[in-house]
């Protein structure tokens, strides 16, 4: 078991790995496990970068991010050009229908509406507007229709977990309410979590997956 010494050093050393990620302006601290990332970065995708990086450490129970974006005044846009450039790309994404998510954008920050079938359509509509430049930040807001039963859905994550022969499969439990699904129990390792949460959103008719999972080292 690391201490938060230990853990806090780790981190850094992380950031400082990581080559898209400028560690000198970010402030890390730890306290009983738990990490927060604060500072400036010069962009949304560095904030996401460095809390990916912090993500891979052994150790980290929970990950807080505080990270302001100040874009640098090449990287600032109009919120329209913004707007107009998500728009586009979205068009151009062959995984989503024709003007099913619709682009709003304040400050930089985009919010993203409108309804899809899949989770994979809703993160790949967040993930190809991501890279913009202006971008400050992402709100998904994208809406998932139902299509299946809370049965069906709660057999189809547990048949993903153990098809995908995740080591903690049976000591994670699923509830399903309405299109909700709560993932209870334990894990050993962030992949671990992220694949459990990965089958969830894997399956059709899931509007929101709540992680309750606990980390154990």
């Amino acid at each position: 078991m690391k201490t938060d010494v230990q853990l806090q050093q780790d981190v850094m050393a992380e950031l400082e790995w990581e080559p898209a990620v400028h560690a000198s302006q970010i402030v890390v601290e730890v306290k009983n496990g738990a990490v927060t990332l604060a500072g400036d970065v010069g962009s949304y995708l560095e904030k996401l970068n460095a809390e990916r990086a912090a993500q891979r450490v052994t150790g980290v129970k929970a990950l807080a991010v505080a990270l302001k974006v100040k874009l640098p005044e090449y990287g600032r846009r109009k919120d329209a050009d913004i707007a107009e450039s998500a728009r586009n790309i979205l068009g151009w994404t062959s995984s989503l229908p024709p003007n099913a998510v619709k682009v709003a954008v304040q400050g930089g920050w985009m919010t993203l509406t409108g309804d899809v079938e899949w989770q994979f359509q809703r993160q790949d509509a967040a993930d190809s507007v991501r890279y913009l430049l202006g971008v400050t930040g992402i709100t998904n807001q994208i809406a998932i229709r139902p299509s299946l039963s809370a049965t069906v859905v709660k057999s189809d994550i547990e048949a993903a977990l153990s098809r995908r022969a995740v080591a903690d499969a049976k000591t994670i439990a699923v509830e399903v309410k309405g299109t909700d699904v709560t993932l209870t129990g334990t894990v050993h390792s962030w992949a671990e979590r992220d694949l459990a949460t990965r089958s969830a959103w894997g399956t059709a008719g899931v509007g929101k997956v709540i992680d309750k999972l606990t980390l154990i080292f």
